[in-house]
């Protein structure tokens, strides 16, 4: 099972790309293997924000955590 620390030392190597361009993104849950995020400030709004998630923060958690699984988007 994935570990709420795991993901966020994750995240936080990400934030900083999010922060850049006005966003961020929250933790909301850990199901299983999985994680719920929530994309917040201008990524929220973005076009891009599929994209952002799948190819950036997704890609990053499975190569930091090697059980993860997916993220949903809450």
């Amino acid at each position: 099972m994935v570990s709420h620390e795991s993901v966020e030392l994750v995240l936080d190597r990400v934030r900083p790309y999010l922060m850049a361009d006005g966003g961020n993104v929250e933790l909301v849950a850990i199901a299983g293997n999985d994680a719920q995020l929530r994309l917040t400030g201008m990524c929220a709004l973005c076009p891009s924000s599929h994209l952002t998630l799948c190819l950036g923060i997704e890609a990053a958690l499975r190569a930091g955590i090697a059980d993860f699984g997916r993220v949903e988007v809450v």
